[in-house]
């Protein structure tokens, strides 16, 4: 039996990748890659196979060989993790208006909350020798950074980190944000808060729990498991989870959801249920997008100055192609603020402190 690459009587339909000759060849897509820039330090035999994929798929290499000729791009690789969600819109925006004056232009993937997705966008930008890289990852995998990191690739964490890896991050200070938000509920004299999080793998998800508990510890309320729910980023996740809080007995009184399209799937569940916000339950959402106000009552929200986080992590990172000198790896925080609008009104005065005055420490 031939140990080359599984051949197929099935035509090519799209251009190959070195992803897909790393998984004809069943080598590490570093391994491909090491074959491309003539490393001697490769097996034999992996070799062999490497250039028998190449053969096979017609992988061209046009793109990497016009780079390497200029020496470096001026390109930046930017993934998101979801495509549909408008926060990254207008984070988009933010990294390219920075990009063009910084002289860059931007190829932008979508990771899809996947994280084998996420795999193959940044083995493309290592292909495609992408001057600098952008992400928002999808969760605290460490293993996903090895190819920008083994290639040297600068890269810029965006929205989310990874704990414990020296990278480059611009983030929001979610604790604060949650932390704010929950504060605002509490001091409007609700007593039975639910949340509704990403998931805990996601630092965004577990850091925006972690304000909502400190919240409630500030006002000496214990933390109920029973009013916490983590899904993902998605409507149908809101949707789902704010059935399942409300389905309960006694039912919680009020709710902050953590991002803009679980609020939509939980505004959703409630009306479905026949609740109504604020009179029977009060309603936080994160992310002060347009339809904020333009729902009935209007959403009270949790903003992030979005556009100015890409703009940083740009900046950050056109520093590091430069070449400037500053402390790495640099972190870069900004505040989020509370929007106050009708959902959230007041159900009874509270005797505790307010958010404006029990403002937890920024976490860093």
């Amino acid at each position: 039996m031939s140990s080359g690459p599984q051949r197929s009587s099935r035509p090519v339909t799209r251009i190959a990748t070195v992803h897909d000759v790393a998984a004809a060849a069943r080598v590490s897509v570093a391994t491909v890659s090491r074959v491309l820039n003539g490393n001697e330090k490769v097996d034999p035999e992996r070799q062999r196979r490497v250039l028998s994929a190449i053969e096979e798929l017609g992988y061209r290499r046009d793109g990497v060989a016009r780079n390497l000729r200029r020496g470096s791009t001026k390109v930046w690789g930017l993934v998101i993790s979801d495509i549909e969600n408008p926060f990254f819109t207008s984070l988009v925006r933010g990294v390219q208006d920075q990009a063009d004056e910084e002289g860059y232009s931007i190829i932008l993937l979508n990771s899809d909350e996947d994280l084998d997705k996420e795999g193959r966008c940044l083995a493309l930008m290592v292909e495609e020798r992408v001057a600098g890289a952008i992400l928002s990852p999808v969760s605290e995998t460490k293993s996903v950074m090895d190819l920008l990191i083994s290639t040297g690739t600068p890269t810029v964490m965006v929205d989310r980190r990874i704990r414990g890896l020296a990278v480059d991050t611009v983030i929001v200070d979610n604790v604060l944000g949650a932390y704010d938000g929950t504060m605002h509920l509490l001091g409007a004299g609700h007593r039975r808060v639910a949340c509704i999080s990403g998931p805990a793998e996601s630092t965004t998800g577990s850091n925006r729990v972690t304000g909502y508990l400190r919240a409630l510890e500030k006002t000496a309320l214990a933390a109920e498991p029973e009013l916490i729910r983590t899904t993902d980023f998605k409507r149908g996740g809101g949707y789902r989870a704010t059935l399942d809080l409300f389905r309960q007995d006694p039912r919680p009184d009020a709710l902050i959801v953590m991002n803009n399209l679980m609020t939509e799937g939980a505004l959703h569940a409630l009306r479905e249920l026949g609740l109504r916000v604020p009179r029977d339950v009060a309603l936080v959402g994160f992310d002060d997008l347009s339809w904020a106000t333009l729902v009935e009552p209007q959403l009270t929200t949790i903003a992030q100055p979005v556009r100015e986080l890409g703009r940083a992590a740009a900046e950050l990172l056109g520093r590091r192609c430069r070449g400037d000198s500053f402390g790495f790896p640099a972190e870069v925080m900004l505040a989020p603020s509370l929007q106050i609008r009708e959902s959230s009104v007041s159900k009874q005065p509270f005797s505790g402190d307010s958010a404006a005055d029990s403002r937890s420490p920024r976490t860093r």
